[in-house]
Formats: structure tokens, C-alpha cells, sequence
């Protein structure tokens, strides 16, 4: 199984730490697609893009920002990280990521999420007490959706569906749908057992923070009678790729402790973080990606060894880093990490065959 690398954003309008000034939405937006252009021309695997409904963020709409990327990139493939799908209306979901696949020539995808930023739920008219039920129900919709047209469907969120004509289909007629998994052990069990794909998220912590919710994956999976070893799990983690590791830590620390306490509102409060404890995160042994090439190449092969994973999505430039610093890093993901790391995982599934 090929080892893909990408990038994602969550479009932050972040007050620059130095000097103050916040990017106005448009430009914003705008950055957002170069930044898909630019990965898809330094031969990064996946571009994607955060669902927020907060005025800190421009990605409320990621659907709409990855099909104006669809139309200035050519290969990389366009996935959600993550759609918010308890709030949500899988039908609409199906249909926007159908269109966007039609529009990229098959390359769309969608990771589930249930939302760590929860502000969505009270926007929509949702009750955060429904919150895992809700996205138990949608998924479940979302995937009887891909699995047959017309759909009939009842639940308790939303309208019954009756021989409902769901359209456009998917280019091939299919969409990859992954779930978002934060650690929590009923979401990898409930995701196993679905045989789904599991994009992992590390926000900060040791690397090997996920260990157990990896085993209890596959072991449900196997026990669903899915083949475990073949169902792809992906890390996403926050990162920044340097000339050198000093460099690569002082140009991401100020704006990535400035997101954390500024964006990182997922239940109304901001963390701080001061440069000794982000020094710890960019240590060889936990989760951050940030470094020198090697560094990042070297944590990279070390999460496949620990966790198998075969994708690893990397969010650069989280709390508003200047955009030459954002399109540098994504360059070097691409030109000086990305082939060596490809190339290693190859040779590492080679000898194991």
C-alpha cells in the first residue's frame, strides 16, 4: 500500500504575533487555493481543508474551497478534514462531494468527523446532548447513500427517505469516506467495525498516544471478518518543514502558540503554550511533524512502524504563518520529504512480503 502525504488548513484569520495585522476572508480564501496549487505541483497526495462556523475561519464551506481547487490542481486529491457530519445533511454532504469529484475527475474524498469545535451544533438546531447519536445515525445514512441509489432510509434526526433519487454520482460511482478519530476507543471500535478507513488526529502528546486506539481498530475490524491489515489509517498532526530544525521551530512556534490560544476554542477556552513546552512537542519521540526534512522524514517512518499508517496529513502554518512561509514548507513536504519517505515504506513492505 503506497505511503501518501498531504496538507490541510483550516483557512485561520489569525493576527499575525510580529506585526499585529489579521489577513482580510478574501485573502484568506485565495491563499487557501494557492496553497492546493502549489501541493499539487511539488506531487503531495492530499489537499484538504477544516469545516469551522466561527468568524476566525474561513472554512465554513470547504466543499465550495475544494472545488475552486479542483479547477487549479490536477492530481492531488480534495478530502475534508473533517466534514462535521452530525451537523450536517448527508444528502447535501453526498451531493457537493459527488460534484466535487465530477469537477476533479475522481479525486474527492470525505473524512467524518463528530466535531471537536462544537459551534455548529446549536447553529444548525442540533442538541449537543444527541451529539454521538447524531453522527451514528448520519454516517449511517452517508454510507447507504454511496451504497445504492435510489436510497429508502428512516431515522430520528431528519425526514424519512423514500426511493429518493440522490444525485450526481461519484466519477467512478464511489467516494472514499473516511471517519475522523480523536482517541476516543468507541469511535475506533464503532469505526472498525464498519471496516471504514480511520484518519487519526494528534493534536499534542507522545507519539505513541494512539497505540491502543490503533489495536482496538483492527482487532474490531477483524472481528467484523474485515481483512484489518488492509484498511488504510491515516495520522493528521500539525507540523512545519524547515531548511533546519532550529529554523523549522522558530518559524512555526510563534504562530502555531498563537493558534492554540486564539483558535484552539474547541470548548471555549485556548491553551497556552509556552517555546519549552513546544520544544518538548518537536521532540524525536512525540507527535508534532516539525523540523528539518530528516526530522520529518524520520517521525514519519516512525509512525508507520508504530501504527501501520499509510497516510499522513500534515497541518502547516496553523495561526495565520505569512503565506511565503506556508508555500515554502509545503515545497520542501513535497521536494525533500515526500520521495524519501515513499521510497523508505516501499522498500520497508518489500522485505516484509
Amino acid at each position: 500500500m503506497a505511503f501518501e502525504i498531504g496538507v490541510m488548513t483550516f483557512g485561520e484569520i489569525t493576527e499575525d504575533p510580529v506585526t499585529g495585522a489579521a489577513p482580510s476572508p478574501r485573502r484568506r480564501v485565495r491563499e487557501t487555493i494557492e496553497q492546493a496549487k502549489v501541493a499539487d505541483e511539488v506531487g503531495l497526495d492530499v489537499f484538504g481543508v477544516g469545516e469551522h462556523h466561527r468568524g476566525d475561519f474561513v472554512g465554513s464551506a470547504p466543499s465550495v474551497l475544494l472545488a475552486a481547487a479542483a479547477e487549479r490542481t490536477e492530481r492531488i486529491r480534495l478530502t475534508s478534514s473533517v466534514t462535521v457530519l452530525s451537523s450536517e445533511d448527508p444528502v447535501r454532504v453526498w451531493e457537493q462531494f459527488a460534484t466535487i469529484d465530477l469537477l476533479s475527475g475522481g479525486r474527492a474524498e470525505i473524512i467524518a468527523g463528530r466535531g471537536s469545535y462544537t459551534e455548529s451544533f446549536p447553529l444548525f438546531g442540533y442538541d449537543l446532548r444527541d451529539y454521538g447519536d447524531l453522527f451514528r445515525e448520519k454516517l449511517d445514512l452517508l454510507l447507504r447513500i454511496r451504497e445504492r441509489n435510489p436510497v429508502s432510509w428512516q431515522g430520528r434526526f431528519r425526514a424519512p427517505l423514500v426511493d429518493a433519487d440522490i444525485a450526481p454520482r461519484a466519477d467512478g460511482g464511489t467516494l472514499p469516506i473516511w471517519v475522523g478519530v480523536g482517541g476516543s476507543p468507541a469511535s475506533a471500535v464503532s469505526t472498525g467495525r464498519l471496516g471504514l478507513p480511520m484518519a487519526l488526529a494528534l493534536l499534542l502528546g507522545p507519539l505513541s498516544s494512539h497505540e491502543q486506539t490503533v489495536d482496538l481498530y483492527r482487532r474490531s475490524a477483524a472481528d467484523a471478518g474485515h481483512d484489518a491489515g488492509a484498511l488504510p489509517i491515516s495520522i493528521n498532526t500539525h507540523g512545519y518543514v524547515g531548511r533546519t530544525s532550529q529554523e523549522a521551530r522558530d518559524v512555526m512556534y510563534p504562530y502555531f502558540a498563537k493558534g492554540m490560544a486564539e483558535n484552539n476554542h474547541q470548548r471555549g477556552k485556548g491553551l497556552l503554550l509556552p517555546r519549552a513546552a513546544f520544544d518538548a512537542q518537536s521532540s524525536p519521540r512525540s507527535g508534532l511533524l516539525v523540523g528539518s526534512p530528516q526530522e520529518v522524514i524520520d517521525k514519519l517512518l516512525a509512525y508507520h512502524e508504530l501504527y501501520g499508517v499509510n497516510r499522513a496529513i500534515i497541518q502547516m502554518g496553523f495561526g495565520g504563518m505569512p503565506q511565503k512561509e506556508h508555500l515554502e514548507a509545503i515545497e520542501r513536504l513535497g521536494t525533500e520529504v515526500a520521495p524519501v519517505v515513499r521510497r523508505e515504506v516501499a522498500a520497508l513492505e518489500k522485505r516484509a512480503a
